[in-house]
């Protein structure tokens, strides 16, 4: 909880404490309780901002200075009004102090844990439009394809200060996110208050005369700041790291000039993307999808447009690098040494631009399909699959719904036989009790997340800690040339995880 939060649900209690016990309201000192939690609350509201889950603690905060207006007003000679005053208070308060404490701990304003790197982290956001390619999800024909794009980066060492918020323009892509999700948009609004370790613009490290640079995929109706967890693990550790915001894929994309492009339905969106790696025959999804903007999606899906944006942003990259408007990251990012990583549609994506691009020298998928045309040519690039085993695919599929067996089978043969292709190093990770969301922030929104069945029985930061582990390891094999212990086989340190290489 936050400072002030925690100060509101300390002086509620202590009212309630003095409400109860005469013994207490015999200070006059204590009579005030009531009052400093009234202000508690007003600084609270001003400073950190109102969310629904402190709902109850305003409620009990207003209560308790309501009693004490009435007890202070009663008749003098009234002492049986009085005793009912206290009694009310104190049954009021023991229900309402309960749900005061248990939903903000329950619903929280998360952090993030420090990274574990000896490099601070700085970001930054750009706007690109490609001006070659029209935009498949308008329904203007003439809109051309933009994206809103965050860098993150290794930045020189700075004093505590205002931590960049976590998800920008909060608002808009909260209640995007909670249509697609057919969830109450009240549920997220909490985390425009979330912050992260970044700071906004600063200075990059001089640790390094460049950084090697990966891209990052976000999953279908997410947004770009959906793995923080693993992309301030990866900066602190001296990566630049390029999240593309994908119109379509995003729950929402809002642009410098105040617009936005929503993502479609769930529905629509797989059936766009089934056949993308379903075998024929066994994927109830139409081909040829009408698009928003009049044309018609041929039959291999969605993905090869969306890998384009890959291709256009290491385009773009190479501009930025050359002169950033900003002057931050000029000569910074090291395109020689590029990878990219995807969770879910995002690792379908780069799957496809591995494929299509041999800029892209190392690949990492998470918990992700592959394409047809991935599996049938093969990838050059080394490459990671981190997922999951069959059998909590279907304890998922148990507890939240979802993952058909033709949609496991595909999940599970179409990345063993993309990793057992390729013609050099490969790595195969599977951590049984990991679903979907443990691949993600949301596993750590709140600790109710593993009883909707959203997240597995693996403990959230355990699941994301191995994540990490491996993401790290295998860049820095790849893209430093760095002996990474990890990948020489199991880990004493991970025994949950199911390891396999190859080597040519």
């Amino acid at each position: 909880m936050r400072s002030l939060e925690t100060l509101l649900l300390m002086a509620d209690l202590l009212t309630w404490f003095v409400m109860s016990v005469a013994r207490l309201r015999a200070a006059r000192w204590m009579r005030l309780s009531a009052t400093v939690a009234l202000l508690i609350a007003v600084a609270h509201v001003l400073v950190e901002g109102p969310r629904w889950q402190m709902v109850p603690a305003y409620v009990l905060t207003a209560l308790f200075v309501l009693l004490s207006i009435l007890k202070n007003v009663a008749p003098a000679g009234a002492p049986a009004e009085r005793i009912r005053l206290h009694q009310l208070a104190a049954a009021l308060g023991m229900a309402w102090l309960a749900l005061a404490v248990a939903l903000p701990l329950l619903v929280p304003v998360f952090g993030f844990p420090a990274p574990t790197g000896p490099y601070a982290i700085g970001t930054l956001t750009t706007h690109w439009v490609d001006a070659s390619r029209a935009e498949a999800f308008a329904a203007d024909r003439r809109a051309r394809r933009q994206l809103m794009v965050q860098v993150w980066y290794p930045a020189q060492a700075h004093p505590p200060a205002q931590r960049a918020a976590y998800m920008a323009d909060a608002g808009t892509v909260t209640a995007a996110f909670a249509r697609v999700q057919d969830k109450p948009a009240f549920l997220f609004g909490h985390l425009k208050y979330v912050s992260t370790n970044a700071l906004s613009s600063v200075a990059v490290a001089a640790g390094q005369a460049s950084y090697p640079v990966l891209l990052f995929l976000e999953g279908a109706t997410g947004f770009r700041q959906m793995n923080t967890f693993q992309v301030e693990h990866l900066v602190s550790h001296g990566y630049i790291v390029v999240a593309i915001d994908q119109p379509g894929a995003a729950a929402a994309v809002v642009f410098p000039d105040g617009s936005h492009a929503v993502s479609l339905t769930v529905t629509q969106f797989r059936s766009m993307v089934g056949p993308s790696y379903m075998p024929t025959g066994t994927s109830s999804a139409p081909t040829g999808v009408l698009l928003p903007n009049g044309s018609t999606l041929p039959d291999n899906s969605i993905i090869p447009y969306l890998a384009q944006d890959v291709r256009f942003a290491l385009d773009r990259l190479a501009a930025l690098n050359r002169a950033d408007p900003r002057g931050i990251l000029t000569g910074k990012l090291d395109l020689q040494r590029v990878g990219v990583f995807g969770v879910s549609l995002g690792g379908i994506v780069a799957g496809e631009a591995c494929r299509l691009d041999a800029r892209l020298r190392a690949c990492l998928v998470m918990d992700a399909a592959m394409s047809t045309a991935v599996v049938k040519e093969g990838l050059q690039q080394p490459g990671m699959w981190i997922t999951r085993d069959a059998a909590s695919m279907r304890l998922e599929r148990q507890r939240a719904g979802g993952w058909s067996e033709a949609q496991i089978e595909a999940h599970q043969t179409s990345m063993r036989a993309v990793y057992e292709g390729l013609p050099g190093d490969g790595y195969f990770v599977r951590v049984p009790g990991m679903f979907h969301s443990n691949f993600t922030d949301i596993a750590r929104w709140t600790p109710l997340i593993p009883l909707s069945g959203l997240a597995g029985p693996i403990d959230a930061q355990r699941a994301h800690d191995i994540v990490n582990a491996y993401s790290l390891a295998f860049f820095d094999r790849h893209l430093q040339g760095r002996h990474a212990r990890l990948l020489d086989g199991p880990a004493q340190q991970y025994p949950e995880a199911m390891f396999e290489s190859r080597r040519p």
